[in-house]
């Protein structure tokens, strides 16, 4: 990675940290925002210091509002620098949990496909989860493909082409 790319991609985490303070202070919610570059791409996350019962509010059943603030911290980002943002957010360790819970799913799937010989079809899932199922049925020499348009894609995992 370019020094220029990367002083590019800690300005959008820096702009996405100040978006993310100004809604909690709205909210009035209590939460510190941790900042890095990963895999590319801006990574936020908002953490509490004691019991996150508010900032699971912001999360919302099965990540729902989470990514809708992703998407508008996104747009945030997109406002101010012109260009489009890839930047993930987590809070309170929501798509951290959800991430290992998606590759035991994955994995328990890759045992399925390799005993039967067939694809399988996993339920409905956003683009983040997708991401983790392919990655982890990549590394354990699968293939794998998203099938359906949103909100009904999903990810049909097969065996390697012989």
């Amino acid at each position: 990675m370019t020094d220029v790319n990367r002083k590019d991609l800690d300005k959008e985490g820096d702009i996405a940290a100040d978006f993310l303070e100004e809604l909690l202070d709205i909210l009035d919610m209590d939460g510190d925002i941790d900042i890095s570059v990963e895999a590319g791409r801006p990574k936020l996350a908002i953490v509490a210091e004691g019991p996150s019962q508010d900032l699971k509010r912001l999360v919302g059943p099965d990540g729902e509002v989470l990514d809708a603030l992703q998407d508008l911290t996104r747009l945030a980002v997109q406002s101010e620098t012109g260009n489009i943002s890839r930047l993930m957010l987590d809070i309170a360790e929501f798509r951290a949990g959800r991430k290992e819970q998606l590759a035991e799913q994955a994995r328990e799937i890759i045992a399925k496909v390799r005993e039967s010989g067939e694809p399988v079809a996993l339920p409905s899932m956003n683009a983040f989860e997708r991401k983790v199922v392919h990655d982890v049925v990549l590394e354990a020499g699968l293939v794998s493909e998203s099938e359906g348009e949103d909100p009904h894609r999903h990810v049909v995992v097969s065996p390697a082409a012989s």
